[in-house]
């Protein structure tokens, strides 16, 4: 029987091959299983995947059933290459997307017409009306170039205030982070949804280069227990789901409305820790492998 938790949506990357592409096909049509409320796919720093991002989103659509939010990042974009993008996506049928500041590559000095996420959440609403759900990123652990805790909290403001629907966290493993800064968006007048984002750990020097670049923080317990295993990809993996797992129930029972997994196109991270959650697919795992029970015999999957 399906264990109901809240909604779930899970991300997804370009992917510079058509084999990769194929593959993330594969992905997909698994997850899609779990009925998720939104597949995303990302926007390359100065739109440098423009053209992945458009062809995985039509990929998504043609193979799934499951609906399409295309991230949009405004830095290094003109509001001529935004609007054409919009228009674009009006006339597919997507109808919701994230909204973001994005990075800006060292080679592209050009900034573009905007400089912050309001400012194009402002833009797709004076151009588009209300024709897209509008999601925005949220930090409950400082976005590096925050000057305070309280400096992420009111660039969230500006967001919501400019006409974001909801927010999806940066990753992390502390539920109290997110508890805390509920609690501090809530002084602030913030009401509208905001969900965490779940990075499945499968590997420790990955984990660790992903978070360096963010600005995401492993605990130090983590980091250590972590490190013991650096080398044994089947405990990594175990210790991983249950860090995760417990990082969910602790979500869902502080009453999160929904998880966003980072799944870095891949599947089976997913899979082990919603299954653990007791949550499973639509066919009742007619077609899901007994293996994906546990991580305990996940050292084969890539």
């Amino acid at each position: 029987m399906k264990k109901d938790i809240p909604n779930i949506s899970f991300e997804f990357f370009p992917p510079k091959t058509l084999e990769g592409l194929k593959n993330l096909e594969h992905t997909a049509k698994a997850l899609a299983e779990y009925a998720p409320q939104f597949f995303s796919v990302t926007y390359g720093a100065g739109g440098l995947t423009r053209e992945g991002t458009l062809n995985t989103v039509s990929m998504l659509q043609n193979n799934t059933e499951i609906p399409v939010t295309p991230h949009l990042a405004c830095l290094g974009s003109t509001k001529d290459n935004l609007l054409e993008i919009l228009t674009h996506y009006k006339n597919i049928g997507i109808n919701r997307l994230v909204a973001l500041r994005g990075d800006l590559p060292a080679e592209m000095p050009y900034a573009g017409d905007f400089k912050y996420a309001f400012e194009l959440v402002q833009f797709i609403r004076e151009k588009t009306g209300f024709h897209f759900e509008i999601e925005v990123a949220a930090y409950p652990e400082f976005h590096p170039e925050a000057q305070s805790a309280i400096d992420d909290v009111l660039n969230l403001k500006r967001k919501f205030d400019a006409g974001a629907n909801r927010a999806i966290t940066q990753y992390f493993y502390n539920p109290d982070a997110y508890f805390y800064f509920l609690d501090k968006c809530a002084k602030y007048g913030i009401a509208k949804p905001i969900i965490p984002g779940i990075m499945p750990i499968t590997g420790f020097e990955k984990l660790v280069r992903f978070s360096k670049t963010c600005g995401a923080e492993i605990p130090q317990w983590l980091y250590k227990r972590l490190a013991v295993y650096a080398n044994d990809e089947s405990a990594t993996l175990a210790l991983g789901l249950e860090v995760v797992h417990e990082l969910c129930s602790r979500l869902i029972k502080g009453g999160a409305p929904g998880l966003h997994f980072y799944t870095l196109n891949r599947e089976h991270a997913s899979l082990a820790i919603l299954d653990k959650l007791g949550v499973l697919p639509n066919s009742e795992l007619q077609n899901y492998s007994p293996a994906l029970k546990s991580f305990d015999v996940l050292p084969h999957f890539r």
